[in-house]
Protein backbone atom coordinates (compact mmCIF):
# COMPACT_ATOMS: atom_id res chain seq x y z
CA UNK A 1 0.00 0.00 0.00
CA UNK A 2 2.43 2.13 0.97
CA UNK A 3 5.98 2.65 -1.42
CA UNK A 4 9.15 1.56 0.96
CA UNK A 5 10.24 5.86 0.91
CA UNK A 6 6.43 6.37 2.18
CA UNK A 7 7.45 4.12 5.07
CA UNK A 8 10.27 5.72 5.82
CA UNK A 9 8.75 9.11 6.06
CA UNK A 10 6.18 7.28 8.36
CA UNK A 11 8.81 6.27 10.40
CA UNK A 12 10.48 9.56 10.53
CA UNK A 13 7.23 11.44 11.33
CA UNK A 14 6.33 9.07 14.43
CA UNK A 15 10.19 9.52 15.65
CA UNK A 16 9.67 13.43 15.33
CA UNK A 17 6.23 12.75 17.51
CA UNK A 18 8.02 10.85 19.92
CA UNK A 19 10.59 13.62 20.76
CA UNK A 20 8.31 16.20 20.47
CA UNK A 21 5.80 14.84 23.16
CA UNK A 22 8.54 14.10 25.84
CA UNK A 23 9.39 17.32 27.34
CA UNK A 24 12.90 15.67 28.51
CA UNK A 25 15.26 13.97 25.79
CA UNK A 26 15.67 10.47 25.23
CA UNK A 27 19.08 8.71 25.81
CA UNK A 28 20.87 5.96 24.54
CA UNK A 29 19.77 2.85 27.11
CA UNK A 30 15.91 4.02 26.65
CA UNK A 31 13.29 1.86 26.38
CA UNK A 32 10.85 2.17 23.33
CA UNK A 33 7.94 -0.07 23.52
CA UNK A 34 6.58 -1.06 19.79
CA UNK A 35 3.17 -2.37 19.66
CA UNK A 36 1.52 -3.12 16.45
CA UNK A 37 -1.49 -5.10 14.91
CA UNK A 38 0.25 -7.70 12.37
CA UNK A 39 -0.47 -5.73 9.10
CA UNK A 40 1.78 -3.05 9.93
CA UNK A 41 4.64 -5.31 10.80
CA UNK A 42 6.50 -3.59 8.04
CA UNK A 43 6.32 -0.24 9.57
CA UNK A 44 7.44 -2.16 13.45
CA UNK A 45 10.37 -3.28 11.26
CA UNK A 46 11.82 0.18 10.31
CA UNK A 47 10.87 1.59 13.84
CA UNK A 48 12.65 -1.33 15.51
CA UNK A 49 15.44 -0.93 13.27
CA UNK A 50 15.70 3.07 13.65
CA UNK A 51 15.55 2.86 17.61
CA UNK A 52 18.31 0.30 18.17
CA UNK A 53 20.82 2.55 15.24
CA UNK A 54 19.71 5.21 17.94
CA UNK A 55 21.12 3.06 20.69
CA UNK A 56 17.91 2.50 22.85
CA UNK A 57 16.46 -0.64 23.54
CA UNK A 58 13.37 -1.42 21.74
CA UNK A 59 10.56 -4.27 22.70
CA UNK A 60 8.35 -5.63 20.94
CA UNK A 61 4.01 -6.22 21.19
CA UNK A 62 2.19 -7.83 18.53
CA UNK A 63 -1.60 -6.84 19.57
CA UNK A 64 -4.11 -10.10 19.77
CA UNK A 65 -5.59 -10.77 16.67
CA UNK A 66 -9.49 -10.74 16.35
CA UNK A 67 -9.99 -14.64 16.76
CA UNK A 68 -8.09 -14.05 20.35
CA UNK A 69 -9.99 -11.11 21.57
CA UNK A 70 -12.99 -12.72 21.04
CA UNK A 71 -12.13 -15.57 22.72
CA UNK A 72 -10.20 -13.51 25.57
CA UNK A 73 -13.19 -11.74 26.24
CA UNK A 74 -16.29 -14.39 25.27
CA UNK A 75 -14.49 -17.03 26.74
CA UNK A 76 -12.84 -16.04 29.85
CA UNK A 77 -13.88 -15.62 33.41
CA UNK A 78 -13.10 -13.02 35.99
CA UNK A 79 -10.03 -13.64 37.19
CA UNK A 80 -8.77 -14.36 33.47
CA UNK A 81 -10.38 -10.85 32.45
CA UNK A 82 -7.94 -9.07 34.86
CA UNK A 83 -4.64 -11.29 34.73
CA UNK A 84 -1.96 -9.38 34.31
CA UNK A 85 1.13 -11.07 32.93
CA UNK A 86 4.56 -11.42 35.05
CA UNK A 87 6.89 -8.39 34.21
CA UNK A 88 4.53 -6.26 32.68
CA UNK A 89 4.32 -3.71 35.57
CA UNK A 90 8.13 -3.77 35.71
CA UNK A 91 8.59 -2.82 32.17
CA UNK A 92 5.33 -0.24 32.68
CA UNK A 93 7.21 1.29 35.49
CA UNK A 94 11.09 1.55 33.39
CA UNK A 95 9.66 2.25 29.65
CA UNK A 96 10.32 5.80 28.36
CA UNK A 97 8.68 5.91 24.90
CA UNK A 98 5.93 3.83 23.61
CA UNK A 99 4.81 3.77 19.61
CA UNK A 100 1.36 1.78 18.58
CA UNK A 101 0.90 1.18 15.13
CA UNK A 102 -3.22 0.89 14.93
CA UNK A 103 -3.94 -1.77 11.82
CA UNK A 104 -7.07 -3.37 12.63
CA UNK A 105 -8.08 -6.85 10.77
CA UNK A 106 -11.65 -6.36 12.72
CA UNK A 107 -13.02 -3.21 14.33
CA UNK A 108 -16.42 -4.95 14.76
CA UNK A 109 -15.81 -8.62 15.97
CA UNK A 110 -16.75 -7.58 19.75
CA UNK A 111 -20.28 -7.18 18.98
CA UNK A 112 -21.40 -10.05 20.53
CA UNK A 113 -19.37 -9.67 23.94
CA UNK A 114 -21.16 -8.06 27.09
CA UNK A 115 -19.82 -4.66 27.35
CA UNK A 116 -19.15 -5.09 31.40
CA UNK A 117 -16.35 -7.96 30.26
CA UNK A 118 -14.27 -5.35 28.07
CA UNK A 119 -15.10 -2.72 30.90
CA UNK A 120 -14.14 -5.02 33.66
CA UNK A 121 -10.67 -5.64 31.50
CA UNK A 122 -10.30 -1.72 30.89
CA UNK A 123 -10.62 -0.78 34.71
CA UNK A 124 -7.90 -3.50 35.54
CA UNK A 125 -5.16 -2.00 32.77
CA UNK A 126 -5.36 1.30 34.31
CA UNK A 127 -2.62 1.47 36.74
CA UNK A 128 -0.82 1.41 33.02
CA UNK A 129 -2.44 4.93 32.00
CA UNK A 130 -1.41 5.86 35.74
CA UNK A 131 2.00 5.12 35.11
CA UNK A 132 2.67 6.51 31.60
CA UNK A 133 0.67 9.84 33.36
CA UNK A 134 3.25 9.82 36.09
CA UNK A 135 6.55 9.37 33.98
CA UNK A 136 5.46 11.41 31.78
CA UNK A 137 4.35 14.38 34.11
CA UNK A 138 8.34 13.81 35.27
CA UNK A 139 9.37 14.09 31.78
CA UNK A 140 10.46 10.18 31.83
CA UNK A 141 7.81 8.80 29.04
CA UNK A 142 6.10 10.09 25.92
CA UNK A 143 3.85 8.58 23.30
CA UNK A 144 2.96 8.73 19.99
CA UNK A 145 0.62 6.82 17.59
CA UNK A 146 -0.41 6.25 14.00
CA UNK A 147 -2.71 4.28 12.14
CA UNK A 148 -2.33 1.56 9.17
CA UNK A 149 -4.43 1.10 6.24
CA UNK A 150 -6.31 -2.10 6.58
CA UNK A 151 -8.79 -3.33 4.52
CA UNK A 152 -11.30 -3.46 7.06
CA UNK A 153 -10.93 0.16 8.00
CA UNK A 154 -11.52 1.27 4.72
CA UNK A 155 -15.13 -0.90 4.00
CA UNK A 156 -16.20 0.66 7.08
CA UNK A 157 -15.23 4.21 5.79
CA UNK A 158 -16.51 3.43 2.20
CA UNK A 159 -13.46 3.46 0.61
CA UNK A 160 -11.33 1.31 -1.67
CA UNK A 161 -8.20 0.75 0.05
CA UNK A 162 -6.49 2.97 -2.59
CA UNK A 163 -8.21 5.55 -1.23
CA UNK A 164 -8.13 5.30 2.73
CA UNK A 165 -4.02 4.72 1.99
CA UNK A 166 -4.03 8.04 -0.13
CA UNK A 167 -6.15 9.70 2.63
CA UNK A 168 -3.23 8.88 5.68
CA UNK A 169 -0.49 9.63 3.28
CA UNK A 170 -2.19 12.87 2.45
CA UNK A 171 -3.19 13.92 6.23
CA UNK A 172 0.73 12.83 7.41
CA UNK A 173 2.42 14.56 4.51
CA UNK A 174 3.87 11.23 3.18
CA UNK A 175 4.25 12.63 -0.32
CA UNK A 176 6.27 15.87 0.44
CA UNK A 177 9.89 15.98 -0.07
CA UNK A 178 9.91 15.73 3.84
CA UNK A 179 6.86 14.88 5.96
CA UNK A 180 8.96 15.87 9.13
CA UNK A 181 9.74 19.22 7.67
CA UNK A 182 5.59 19.41 7.15
CA UNK A 183 4.86 18.63 10.26
CA UNK A 184 7.73 21.24 11.89
CA UNK A 185 5.50 23.62 10.62
CA UNK A 186 2.19 22.96 11.30
CA UNK A 187 3.29 22.70 14.90
CA UNK A 188 4.83 26.20 14.79
CA UNK A 189 1.93 27.77 13.32
CA UNK A 190 -0.80 26.63 16.37
CA UNK A 191 1.51 27.52 18.50
CA UNK A 192 0.59 31.58 18.26
CA UNK A 193 -3.29 30.38 18.60
CA UNK A 194 -2.41 28.26 21.81
CA UNK A 195 -0.91 31.15 23.42
CA UNK A 196 -3.77 33.66 22.13
CA UNK A 197 -6.55 31.26 23.63
CA UNK A 198 -4.28 30.77 26.89
CA UNK A 199 -4.47 34.64 26.99
CA UNK A 200 -7.60 34.55 27.38
CA UNK A 201 -9.59 34.51 31.07
CA UNK A 202 -12.62 32.52 30.20
CA UNK A 203 -14.75 31.68 32.64
CA UNK A 204 -16.90 28.62 30.06
CA UNK A 205 -17.74 28.00 26.76
CA UNK A 206 -20.56 28.10 25.17
CA UNK A 207 -20.84 25.72 21.92
CA UNK A 208 -24.42 25.72 19.46
CA UNK A 209 -24.73 24.18 16.36
CA UNK A 210 -27.79 22.53 15.32
CA UNK A 211 -28.02 19.76 17.26
CA UNK A 212 -25.26 20.57 20.31
CA UNK A 213 -26.24 23.51 23.34
CA UNK A 214 -22.93 22.64 25.52
CA UNK A 215 -21.67 24.85 28.44
CA UNK A 216 -18.03 23.83 29.38
CA UNK A 217 -16.09 25.42 32.58
CA UNK A 218 -12.05 25.05 31.74
CA UNK A 219 -11.34 25.80 35.07
CA UNK A 220 -8.92 26.92 37.22
CA UNK A 221 -5.07 26.69 35.96
CA UNK A 222 -5.58 25.18 32.78
CA UNK A 223 -4.10 25.60 29.48
CA UNK A 224 -4.87 24.82 25.58
CA UNK A 225 -2.50 22.55 24.55
CA UNK A 226 -2.35 20.23 20.67
CA UNK A 227 -0.21 19.41 18.10
CA UNK A 228 2.10 17.89 20.12
CA UNK A 229 3.14 14.74 18.38
CA UNK A 230 1.40 12.65 20.52
CA UNK A 231 -1.15 11.26 17.29
CA UNK A 232 -0.09 11.25 14.24
CA UNK A 233 -1.98 12.77 12.28
CA UNK A 234 -3.22 15.34 15.16
CA UNK A 235 -4.14 18.69 14.08
CA UNK A 236 -6.19 19.45 17.24
CA UNK A 237 -6.28 22.37 20.08
CA UNK A 238 -7.84 20.67 23.27
CA UNK A 239 -8.03 21.41 26.97
CA UNK A 240 -8.76 18.98 29.74
CA UNK A 241 -11.74 21.11 31.35
CA UNK A 242 -13.57 21.40 34.90
CA UNK A 243 -15.71 18.51 34.92
CA UNK A 244 -17.79 19.75 37.24
CA UNK A 245 -19.14 22.84 35.45
CA UNK A 246 -20.63 20.63 32.09
CA UNK A 247 -24.07 21.34 31.26
CA UNK A 248 -26.52 21.32 28.12
CA UNK A 249 -26.61 18.84 25.16
CA UNK A 250 -23.83 17.58 22.96
CA UNK A 251 -24.63 15.02 20.04
CA UNK A 252 -22.38 13.01 17.81
CA UNK A 253 -23.08 13.36 14.45
CA UNK A 254 -20.31 11.14 13.56
CA UNK A 255 -20.42 7.08 14.21
CA UNK A 256 -17.56 5.59 16.18
CA UNK A 257 -15.70 1.89 16.30
CA UNK A 258 -14.62 1.57 20.02
CA UNK A 259 -13.89 -2.21 21.33
CA UNK A 260 -15.24 -4.21 18.74
CA UNK A 261 -18.74 -1.96 18.82
CA UNK A 262 -20.21 0.36 16.53
CA UNK A 263 -22.05 3.29 17.68
CA UNK A 264 -24.00 6.20 16.13
CA UNK A 265 -26.12 9.16 16.62
CA UNK A 266 -24.88 9.43 20.49
CA UNK A 267 -26.64 12.36 22.32
CA UNK A 268 -25.44 13.05 25.92
CA UNK A 269 -27.19 15.67 28.58
CA UNK A 270 -25.21 16.90 31.27
CA UNK A 271 -26.50 18.12 34.29
CA UNK A 272 -23.67 19.81 37.15
CA UNK A 273 -21.43 17.79 35.37
CA UNK A 274 -22.51 14.34 35.19
CA UNK A 275 -24.30 12.76 32.15
CA UNK A 276 -27.72 12.27 33.46
CA UNK A 277 -29.28 10.87 29.98
CA UNK A 278 -27.84 9.32 27.16
CA UNK A 279 -29.16 8.19 24.06
CA UNK A 280 -27.74 6.58 20.51
CA UNK A 281 -29.37 5.32 17.01
CA UNK A 282 -27.32 2.58 17.33
CA UNK A 283 -24.96 1.01 20.27
CA UNK A 284 -27.51 2.43 22.59
CA UNK A 285 -26.49 -0.86 25.42
CA UNK A 286 -22.81 -0.51 24.93
CA UNK A 287 -22.60 3.49 25.55
CA UNK A 288 -24.71 2.95 28.67
CA UNK A 289 -22.49 0.06 29.91
CA UNK A 290 -19.36 2.79 28.83
CA UNK A 291 -20.54 5.21 30.87
CA UNK A 292 -21.13 3.15 33.87
CA UNK A 293 -17.66 1.26 33.46
CA UNK A 294 -15.87 3.52 36.71
CA UNK A 295 -17.63 6.54 38.72
CA UNK A 296 -15.45 9.13 35.82
CA UNK A 297 -16.64 7.55 32.98
CA UNK A 298 -19.86 9.82 32.86
CA UNK A 299 -18.34 13.11 33.22
CA UNK A 300 -16.07 14.98 30.65
CA UNK A 301 -12.34 14.69 30.42
CA UNK A 302 -11.62 16.56 27.15
CA UNK A 303 -12.67 19.59 25.24
CA UNK A 304 -11.32 20.06 21.57
CA UNK A 305 -11.92 21.91 18.21
CA UNK A 306 -9.76 21.46 14.95
CA UNK A 307 -9.07 23.87 12.68
CA UNK A 308 -10.15 22.95 8.68
CA UNK A 309 -6.87 25.15 7.79
CA UNK A 310 -4.88 22.91 9.54
CA UNK A 311 -6.52 19.44 8.88
CA UNK A 312 -5.75 18.00 5.58
CA UNK A 313 -8.79 14.98 6.75
CA UNK A 314 -11.75 15.30 4.34
CA UNK A 315 -13.48 11.96 4.64
CA UNK A 316 -14.62 10.09 7.59
CA UNK A 317 -11.94 7.17 8.26
CA UNK A 318 -13.64 4.73 10.98
CA UNK A 319 -10.71 5.34 13.03
CA UNK A 320 -11.10 7.71 15.71
CA UNK A 321 -7.17 8.97 15.26
CA UNK A 322 -8.19 10.12 12.29
CA UNK A 323 -12.49 10.88 12.82
CA UNK A 324 -11.42 13.13 15.66
CA UNK A 325 -9.23 15.82 13.59
CA UNK A 326 -11.37 15.54 10.94
CA UNK A 327 -11.33 19.35 9.08
CA UNK A 328 -13.34 18.86 6.14
CA UNK A 329 -15.72 22.24 5.47
CA UNK A 330 -16.73 22.63 9.14
CA UNK A 331 -13.83 21.86 10.93
CA UNK A 332 -14.72 19.95 14.45
CA UNK A 333 -15.28 19.55 18.15
CA UNK A 334 -15.15 16.58 20.28
CA UNK A 335 -15.29 15.62 23.56
CA UNK A 336 -14.02 12.77 25.42
CA UNK A 337 -15.77 10.75 28.13
CA UNK A 338 -13.11 9.92 30.62
CA UNK A 339 -9.59 10.51 31.84
CA UNK A 340 -8.50 14.09 31.75
CA UNK A 341 -5.00 15.11 30.39
CA UNK A 342 -2.70 16.12 32.95
CA UNK A 343 -0.76 18.29 30.67
CA UNK A 344 -3.86 20.58 30.37
CA UNK A 345 -2.31 21.80 33.71
CA UNK A 346 -0.72 25.24 32.91
CA UNK A 347 1.50 24.50 36.26
CA UNK A 348 4.22 21.89 36.11
CA UNK A 349 2.47 18.54 36.00
CA UNK A 350 4.84 16.82 37.77
CA UNK A 351 4.04 19.10 41.02
CA UNK A 352 0.23 17.89 40.34
CA UNK A 353 -0.66 15.39 43.40
CA UNK A 354 -3.98 13.08 43.46
CA UNK A 355 -6.03 15.67 45.78
CA UNK A 356 -4.94 18.62 43.54
CA UNK A 357 -6.62 16.85 40.28
CA UNK A 358 -9.59 16.19 42.42
CA UNK A 359 -9.68 20.05 43.87
CA UNK A 360 -9.02 21.48 40.25
CA UNK A 361 -11.59 19.07 38.80
CA UNK A 362 -9.15 17.25 36.20
CA UNK A 363 -11.58 13.65 35.74
CA UNK A 364 -9.75 10.23 36.85
CA UNK A 365 -11.57 7.45 34.75
CA UNK A 366 -10.20 3.80 33.46
CA UNK A 367 -12.03 5.21 29.92
CA UNK A 368 -11.53 8.01 27.31
CA UNK A 369 -13.59 8.03 24.63
CA UNK A 370 -13.77 10.75 21.92
CA UNK A 371 -16.93 11.60 20.57
CA UNK A 372 -17.00 14.17 17.30
CA UNK A 373 -19.42 16.35 16.10
CA UNK A 374 -18.67 18.04 12.73
CA UNK A 375 -22.05 20.32 12.21
CA UNK A 376 -21.49 24.17 11.47
CA UNK A 377 -20.67 25.70 14.97
CA UNK A 378 -19.93 28.29 17.16
CA UNK A 379 -17.76 28.57 20.51
CA UNK A 380 -18.44 31.70 22.31
CA UNK A 381 -15.80 32.19 25.36
CA UNK A 382 -18.00 34.43 28.20
CA UNK A 383 -14.45 35.78 29.83
CA UNK A 384 -13.94 36.87 33.34
CA UNK A 385 -14.57 40.55 33.30
CA UNK A 386 -18.09 39.73 31.42
CA UNK A 387 -17.99 40.10 27.86
CA UNK A 388 -18.15 37.44 25.17
CA UNK A 389 -15.49 36.70 22.08
CA UNK A 390 -16.20 34.26 19.46
CA UNK A 391 -13.42 32.24 19.22
CA UNK A 392 -14.40 29.33 16.65
CA UNK A 393 -16.81 29.46 13.84
CA UNK A 394 -17.47 28.02 10.26
CA UNK A 395 -14.79 25.52 10.94
CA UNK A 396 -12.40 27.91 12.32
CA UNK A 397 -10.40 29.80 15.05
CA UNK A 398 -10.94 33.15 15.07
CA UNK A 399 -7.91 34.62 16.13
Amino acid sequence: MFSNAQLEKYADVLLWGLQTARTGRFKKGDIILIRYHFPAVQLAEILYERVIQMGMHPVVRAEMTPKMELAFYSRSENRQLIFQPPGDRVLYENVNGSIFLYAPESITHLGSVDPAKIGKTAVSRKYIRDLYTEREEKGLFSWTLCAFPTEELAKHAHLSLKEYGSQIASACFLNRKSAVEEWRNVHKNAMSIKKWLNRLEVKSFHVESKQVDLRITPGDKRRWIGISGHNIPSFELFLSPDWRGTSGVYFADQPSYRSGNYVEGVRLEFKKGVVTAMDANAGKDFVAKQLSMDKGANRLGEFSLTDKRFSRITRFMANTLFDENFGGKNGNCHVALGSSYSDTYSGDPKDLTARMKEDLGFNDSALHWDLVNTENKRVTAHLAGGKTLTIYEDGMFKY
